[in-house]
């Protein structure tokens, strides 16, 4: 059979597409400071689930502390969900899909969603932003990350350039 390749050649890598998936998420976040969104994809590039940075369910965003300053109690750093544990939390088959599939997520993860990424069995983080790396917290992930026997790797997509979404299609 002869092969003619016709295909668009400019189509999203899996890599960008499921980055995408994680940024388009972000964009639900009400989070005046940081949005983040998170994809978990199996071994067979299909996704399982995703989740964005927020507050609780029942807590309503009007009255919830987005400040990044000032007291613990008064600041959003005791109460938000993070991306990872949303998209770990929102999934809705069974936890064993979850073994050594990937999470795609625009910034890296802190130490807390490491540890629930690492408990549930996801064996790769794929991530945009290391901005926080000097951080304790992401320190404790890398080392935590890489005892237990989780991969991670910046994506770069600098080289795609801008991704611009129609929606009026």
């Amino acid at each position: 059979m002869k092969i003619i390749d016709k295909s668009r050649k400019e189509h999203l890598n899996w890599d960008e597409y499921f980055m995408a998936v994680a940024i388009l998420s972000s964009y639900r976040s009400k989070d005046p400071s940081t949005q983040v969104g998170a994809c978990i994809v199996d071994s067979t590039n299909r996704i399982l689930s995703i989740g964005y940075n927020g507050a609780p369910n029942g807590f309503s965003d009007k009255f919830f502390p987005w400040d990044r300053e000032g007291k613990p109690l008064e600041t959003k750093y005791v109460y938000v969900c993070h991306a990872e544990l949303n998209a770990i939390l929102n999934y809705r088959g069974s936890r064993k899909d979850l073994e050594n599939a990937k999470i795609y997520t625009d910034l890296f993860p802190c130490n807390e969603c490491a540890k629930l990424i690492i408990q549930s069995g996801i064996k790769e983080v794929i991530y945009l932003s290391d901005k926080y790396k000097d951080t304790d917290s992401v320190i404790a992930s890398k080392s935590l990350f890489d005892i237990c026997g989780v991969k991670y790797r910046s994506l770069d997509m600098k080289e795609r350039g801008k991704i611009t979404i129609d929606l009026q299609k």
